[in-house]
């Protein structure tokens, strides 16, 4: 959990507090706060109250986005921060195209880990 930059902030169309998150996933909010812990989600601190937040893209409906966790883990491996995963992300990819988080909510979550572990080599 990480304080967050106003560069990455702004990138980010859309934010969730973990009670929204538990609500959504119709869970408690320590299983939400072990999700983040585990690394299956980033969550930062922002706003007034420096609450934790995740980014709502994270999120579909009742569930984590398909494909979220294992490319987490895979920019976690080439040695990104959450900040830096949080901006690769978000960061429009002509390739793709759209942002990686978008296309993971597309289920194009192969295209995404691709270019993940492309950026290992």
């Amino acid at each position: 959990m990480t304080e967050i930059d106003a560069k990455i902030d702004a990138l980010v169309p859309a934010w969730l507090h973990l009670p929204d998150i538990a609500e959504m996933l119709d869970v408690e909010v320590t299983r939400v706060r072990q999700l983040v812990k585990e690394g299956q989600l980033i969550a930062v601190r922002r706003g007034e109250n420096r609450a934790l937040q995740v980014p709502a893209a994270f999120i579909d409906t009742d569930k984590v986005v398909k494909g979220l966790a294992g490319t987490l883990t895979l920019l976690r491996d080439d040695g990104f921060s959450d900040e830096e995963m949080l901006e690769w992300l978000f960061t429009p990819d002509p390739s793709l195209p759209g942002t990686p988080a978008q296309a993971l909510s597309e289920n194009r979550g192969t295209e995404v880990k691709r270019r993940a572990q492309a950026l290992a080599l």
